[in-house]
């Protein structure tokens, strides 16, 4: 790869960022913890593909569409020793069988059919024939819907909440133990183990965020995770194309799509093509030993995105990055398999076109293989160009950061097809601003140089800004439970460029720190009968906790009704004695946002501000409502943001 003069300079900005972001520490294991009685860890080994009496016949995707732009469609068939079959389509939908694919495990056929225009919907035959016997199939087509406003896609516009199903509210006590399912039951109290939240659950509870100003859901991954231990999470699939039953089902997640959908509110669908869950069926029987990257002793990724750009970089460091497993129980997928691609991306557009969701997060971005990862953003942007997406990029620079998005022109030869990441850099500076005094490039200064390199993408206002989430220590704990420090943050959150989002339980002061990650995944509560308090009613919060409710709710909401902080422009004033200034601003609204992160109160003259001033001679705080009548001084509490209105 050429790289780019302008990838180049900003490497001189790296010393803005946070370094000591993502190291092994955050994925050390504790067995003792973790596993059910009687249950061992798995070992890594290698895994054959030399086909296994099965259980049960699979055809994926289970069905599929006429109309969509390309006319491919690759259907796997898993069925007894099926592989020196000979096969036959009976259609007359206008349906083509292009080439019949035969791999390692006699249990598997890839049939490459082409759907192009003019086919009809309806549902056709497949036959297989082999020594005189025969064996049918039947496929359907579905009539795509072509309602351009189906899919929103994300916008700077949007307020997200994301919350993990399994901790927020149970609303369907039947699914708690499903028969059949590795891990049944729940007990809420250990951390790796279910405690029975559901979508059920969170369809319930859609009013709570309505009221508290959120325009975006953001799941945790719902596909199932039917592992032995730690399932609860989702980040360990083993069904692509099934809703995990201890959730609901693939209805009811249509049936929370729409209803969201019907109140306003948009969808996230958290997806995961690095790796999957060592249960998943199609590991228990690998169509090809190069379905996933086999080692001989269990190798961990290196974790340095760096390596995937780096001009530098040793091949098999870069190798450990790409093909390591994530977990013991997380096999890598090896994507460069062009069946193993296939069956991810057409995974992705199946559910789209099923159940309509908004956008999609992708976990774990920069570990999976970065020519697939474009090509696969740019299917989904050629099918769907309103399609929000943004990727999970806990990288070590901005400049690393914004590699991964698309259209920055940084590598030549090289497009992401990303909209926009997870900005940790933003997030690592805030900690630090709100946490340490002001340097020539610690403290305030080191959110002035992260803004300063948006410069780097095709449009910032398409990344994620957070305080935390469910990796992270909770944000209220990181400025030591500091009341001030707290708002400061929302205030940023609700006030900077980009796609604000909120973790779960934040607007009610939840604490803990991620050591281990479970214990920032904590019930909410009230989502449980036996609760002893209901914090999803105002009755059930304590003083503090509806001051922190009310106060994201005020900015939400103004941030809401005010497109100069969702498309507005921005300008910043380097940080001086710990103050940090920025205005966002249109036609119509200019909001002024002054930062105190000293732990005294100051006293700002307003005159160093005079070019986005003029003309405006009283302000209102936007949190009370009350009105500054002389704007040539501002006092300001310490550790305190305040949010004001410019009038005339």
């Amino acid at each position: 790869m050429k790289i780019n003069t302008s990838f180049l300079i900003a490497f001189f900005f790296l010393f803005s960022c946070n370094l000591d972001a993502q190291n092994e520490t955050i994925y050390n294991d504790d067995p003792q913890q973790r596993l059910p009685i009687g249950v061992e860890k798995p070992r890594h080994h290698f895994i054959s593909a030399t086909g296994k009496k099965i259980d049960k016949a699979r055809i994926e995707p289970p069905f599929w569409w006429t109309d969509l732009k390309n006319p491919s469609l690759e259907i796997l068939l898993y069925d007894q020793d099926i592989g020196g079959c000979d096969v036959s389509i009976k259609n007359d939908l206008g349906i083509k069988l292009k080439k019949v694919e035969r791999v390692q495990n006699p249990n598997y056929l890839f049939l490459q059919m082409e759907i192009g225009p003019g086919a009809k919907a309806g549902t056709f035959t497949i036959e297989l024939a082999k020594a005189g016997d025969t064996k049918t199939y039947s496929y359907e087509l579905k009539k795509r819907n072509k309602n351009p406003n189906r899919i929103q896609g994300l916008s700077s516009s949007d307020f997200i909440y994301l919350l993990m199903p399994d901790r927020f509210a149970n609303g369907d006590y039947s699914n708690d133990s499903v028969d059949g399912m590795t891990q049944t039951g729940i007990n809420r109290e250990k951390v790796f183990f279910r405690h029975g939240g559901d979508i059920q659950g969170v369809m319930n509870h859609l009013d709570y965020l309505k009221e508290l100003g959120i325009t975006t859901l953001w799941l945790n991954p719902v596909l199932e995770n039917d592992q032995p231990y730690e399932s609860y999470h989702g980040y360990a699939i083993t069904d692509h194309y099934h809703i995990d039953r201890r959730l609901g089902s693939n209805e009811i997640y249509v049936q929370f799509v729409k209803k969201c959908h019907d109140l306003g509110l948009k969808v996230i669908m958290d997806i995961v093509p690095n790796h999957v869950g060592s249960e998943h069926w199609f590991i228990k029987d690998l169509p090809s030993e190069d379905w996933i990257h086999q080692w001989k002793d269990f190798t961990k990724p290196i974790y340095r995105s760096s390596l995937i750009m780096d001009p530098h970089a040793a091949k098999s460091d870069r190798q450990r990055l790409t093909d390591g497993w994530f977990d013991n129980h997380m096999p890598d997928l090896n994507q460069k398999n062009p069946h193993l691609a296939n069956y991810l991306i057409q995974s992705y557009i199946w559910w789209l076109e099923y159940s309509g969701q908004d956008s999609y997060r992708v976990d774990t971005y920069f570990y999976s293989d970065p020519e697939f990862m474009s090509h696969f953003a740019g299917r989904l942007e050629e099918e769907y160009p309103q399609l929000g997406m943004f990727g999970e990029t806990w990288v070590q620079a901005t400049a690393l950061q914004a590699f991964f998005t698309q259209n920055n022109g940084l590598v030549e030869g090289y497009n992401a097809h990303l909209p926009g990441v997870t900005d940790f850099q933003m997030h690592f500076a805030l900690e630090e601003a709100l946490n340490q005094a002001q340097s020539w490039n610690g403290g305030i200064t080191k959110v002035y140089y992260t803004l300063a390199q948006d410069f780097l993408y095709e449009k910032p206002s398409r990344n994620v800004l957070f305080l935390d989430n469910h990796d992270t220590s909770r944000f209220l704990s990181t400025v030591g439970e500091d009341e001030n420090k707290f708002k400061s943050g929302i205030a940023f959150l609700l006030t900077m460029r980009g796609i604000p989002s909120l973790y779960y339980g934040t607007e009610l002061l939840f604490t803990g720190f991620s050591n281990p990650d479970g214990l920032v995944r904590q019930d909410f509560p009230g989502g449980w009968k036996s609760d002893s308090v209901n914090k999803f009613k105002t009755s059930g919060r304590t003083v503090k906790e509806q001051a922190a409710f009310d106060y994201i709710k005020k900015l939400a909401t103004y941030r809401k009704n005010t497109p100069a902080l969702q498309v507005g422009k921005l300008t910043q004033f380097v940080p001086e004695n710990g103050i940090y200034v920025f205005f966002r601003y249109d036609d119509e609204t200019t909001v002024m946002v002054l930062m105190n992160t000293n732990n005294q109160a100051a006293t700002i003259s307003t005159k160093r501000f005079e070019e986005r001033m003029l003309g405006f001679s009283k302000a209102k705080n936007v949190a009370t409502d009350s009105v500054l009548t002389d704007l040539t001084e501002i006092n300001i509490e310490r550790n305190s943001t305040l949010v004001l209105e410019l009038q005339n």
